[in-house]
């Protein structure tokens, strides 16, 4: 895979298994993948935020074991994570505060590329979890799967985010992601 930049700041090439694509963003495309960004943030921020103060401790249990339909292409996993104790144990405490600090993440624009690839995880097993295909195999979880891969593949969080200002942190004469150059693929 090759992504360069040609000719000015919003074109942009890239090649995957020997096929090339190319385009040209509108100036307006940076606020765009931004209120993505920030959309995306406030979701997962409020519904972890509300798995965690609800009056009744958020539990997975129930939804791994019971409420995953049988034509899911997973549901025999999701049928073996919800009789697996230490699973549901981990999964109980892995969701509230895996959307939660997602959300922040993406609201403060801070190890973007990590916080959205997570996201996009979640929401695959979303997808797989809330299986229905009455309307083809597109639904709502697929699309903001697409929306937190979207985030990513944009660098968002360089766009009024914290990640433009720790990609440039002084490290020796050097910037933080010239000195570690794979931290591009959690910052951005």
């Amino acid at each position: 895979m090759a992504t360069k930049q040609i000719g000015g700041a919003n074109q942009f090439e890239s090649t995957i298994g020997g096929v090339t694509v190319r385009g040209k963003a509108h100036s307006l495309s940076a606020w765009f993948v931004l209120a993505l960004r920030l959309m995306m943030g406030y979701a997962f921020l409020y519904s972890g935020w509300d798995k965690i103060m609800a009056a009744e401790p958020f539990s997975a249990a129930g939804y791994l074991t019971g409420a995953v339909p049988d034509a899911s292409p997973m549901a025999g996993v999701f049928a073996a994570m919800g009789n697996t104790p230490w699973f549901v144990e981990f999964v109980n405490v892995a969701v509230p505060w895996g959307e939660l600090l997602i959300g922040l993440a993406l609201i403060v624009g801070a190890v973007v590329r990590l916080a959205a690839f997570w996201g996009a995880f979640m929401m695959l097993m979303f997808y797989f979890g809330n299986w229905d295909v009455s309307h083809g195999i597109i639904n709502g979880d697929f699309a903001y799967m697409l929306v937190f891969l979207a985030v990513a593949a944009f660098g968002a969080g360089r766009i009024v985010g914290l990640d433009a200002l720790i990609e440039k942190i002084d490290v020796g004469g050097q910037t933080l992601v010239e000195r570690y150059p794979k931290l591009r693929y959690v910052l951005g």
